[in-house]
């Protein structure tokens, strides 16, 4: 799976970038500053011009990647499903069993997450925080639906499309597949929110805990 990887390029939306900042090496260092600046200070104190200094670049220059920062954002978020969508197809495909492909994909998405040498530029492990923390920050905007129309969220929804047909799969007549799939997504990154700063509101306090509960809890309601 490592080595497929090293040959995957992650496609986003080229309506959320100005230029592609896979394009040039000013492009990947501007992706791989944010993602260590968002992580430590967080999205609201994080400005273009602060990003420019660290990365002795004019702060014009960034604007040429990415017309905001709420853009920038999506980027990062956008990126990071569709580095989840690889990981999930590469680990279920060979997978024939319905119950056995469901319990992986299911690990696969709520497994900590690890740094992925395929991509120099992107430290996985703090990206995975940010959308942690940082994710909803992206949606929960006035701008939504017409964002939503452009396609800025086509890879998270095709990711949740993925999980759901996986649901149905192993018991066709659950009428709420769909509904599981985001919960076990959104879900996840709840859990691991509230460890990290509500720790007594969760059970689960390490990736086997959080693992097993969305598996208790999706199989439980597939019963047969």
């Amino acid at each position: 799976m490592e080595h497929l990887l090293k040959t995957v390029k992650i496609v986003i939306n080229d309506k959320i970038f100005v230029k592609d900042p896979e394009s040039s090496d000013l492009g990947k260092r501007i992706i791989k500053q944010s993602i260590i600046m968002i992580n430590e200070m967080g999205f609201e104190s994080f400005t273009f011009k602060k990003l420019g200094v660290n990365i002795n670049s004019n702060e014009s220059s960034i604007y040429r990647y990415f017309e905001n920062k709420h853009k920038l954002l999506l980027y990062l978020t956008s990126w990071y499903w569709g580095w989840m969508e690889y990981q999930l197809v590469f680990a279920t495909n060979s997978i024939a069993d319905p119950k056995l492909k469901l319990e992986k994909a299911i690990e696969v998405v709520t497994k900590t997450t690890v740094e992925d040498s395929s991509f120099s530029h992107i430290n996985e492990v703090l990206l995975n925080k940010i959308v942690i923390n940082e994710y909803s920050k992206s949606y929960l905007t006035k701008e939504v639906d017409v964002e939503n129309k452009e396609g800025y969220f086509v890879i998270y929804k095709r990711l949740v499309n993925r999980l759901s047909n996986m649901i149905g799969n192993f018991n066709s007549e659950y009428k709420y597949a769909s509904s599981l799939a985001s919960t076990i997504l959104e879900g996840s990154l709840h859990q691991n929110f509230l460890n990290d700063h509500f720790n007594s509101l969760t059970n689960c306090h390490d990736n086997q805990s959080t693992t097993q509960f969305f598996l208790q809890l999706t199989f439980s309601s597939l019963k047969q």
